[in-house]
């Protein structure tokens, strides 16, 4: 029996899994990621491998890894992450896992995106995009069952559209970008100082506090916007929101259909569908794992 390892190296926990081609999951661990500024994040990962590697008892047929930052040209390594997870640029992972055959590397939304496609809420799907919504807003895109890669493997990062083009520019130098409108990242200054979290603006938004359901219906308001933009450029059949910020439940997805209802062109009464993504934090680990067993050997 085959089987392939993917890991899901997040800033806080790495996550691993073991899966056949045909999506039996094998077995799955996580760990903390301990991203101290050294290097014992490496060692993390090295254990989550190890550990999976004993439980199957034999050694895996593929090996995948997800990992946040820009994957380089020949998909061996992560080439740009500053400021975080020091060691992961250039890092070759076939060399570092001593796994004989090729380590194919993806940004996490890359990966989740494929794992929703091959065993989520996407199955089947060949035009589709994935927003995470958590600190920041992520994101991957499908489209005629191609991958998004980009010329630098930039592709995806929806989270970096434009909403204001007069809005303050956001980490990556976009003005208003969707990322800062709706991402738990700028919740303090969006609130006036009120809040700390986008869960305790949307409780207290269900709990009658005017200003801050206000507040959140601004928020979904853009981030509608934000789907309504994007679905005139892919032309999804399922547009698929992730994150944190999705625990919301209602709150969010029925204010966020209304405004899709208002701002969404729809030729032919074409209406994209809204989901929410089914594996959570096994996405990235039954993405790489799927990437690992189809890439180019």
């Amino acid at each position: 029996m085959k089987y392939a390892i993917g890991i899901d190296l997040g800033g806080t926990n790495v996550k691993g899994l073991a899966v056949t081609p045909e999506g039996e999951v094998l077995v799955q661990l996580a760990m903390p990621t301990s991203d101290s500024g050294g290097s014992a994040w490496q060692k993390n990962v090295r254990r989550v491998f190890e550990k999976l590697v004993q439980a199957v008892g034999r050694d895996p047929d593929f090996v995948g890894v997800a990992a946040p930052g820009l994957a380089s040209r020949d998909g061996h390594s992560i080439a740009s992450m500053p400021g975080r997870l020091a060691g992961l640029e250039g890092l070759v992972w076939r060399e570092y896992l001593k796994f004989p055959g090729v380590v194919p590397v993806l940004n996490d939304a890359q990966a989740a995106l494929l794992g929703e496609v091959w065993r989520g809420a996407a199955r089947r799907s060949k035009n589709v995009f994935l927003l995470t919504l958590g600190t920041g807003v992520g994101g991957a895109a499908m489209v005629d069952g191609r991958l998004l890669r980009g010329h630098i493997r930039r592709a995806g990062h929806l989270g970096h559209i434009s909403l204001d083009p007069k809005g303050q520019p956001d980490v990556t130098g976009t003005p208003g970008s969707l990322e800062d409108a709706i991402g738990d990242c700028t919740i303090k200054a969006r609130s006036g100082g009120r809040f700390t979290s986008t869960r305790a603006l949307v409780q207290a938004s269900r709990n009658g506090d005017a200003e801050a359901r206000r507040i959140w219906l601004d928020s979904v308001r853009a981030l509608g916007a934000g789907i309504a933009s994007l679905a005139n450029v892919l032309d999804p059949e399922i547009v698929l929101l992730g994150g944190g910020i999705v625990q919301a439940g209602s709150a969010l997805f029925r204010p966020l259909r209304g405004f899709l209802d208002e701002f969404e062109w729809r030729p032919a009464g074409a209406k994209v569908r809204l989901a929410a993504a089914a594996l959570g934090d096994r996405a990235g680990t039954v993405g790489a794992a799927w990437n690992a067993m189809n890439a180019p050997s």
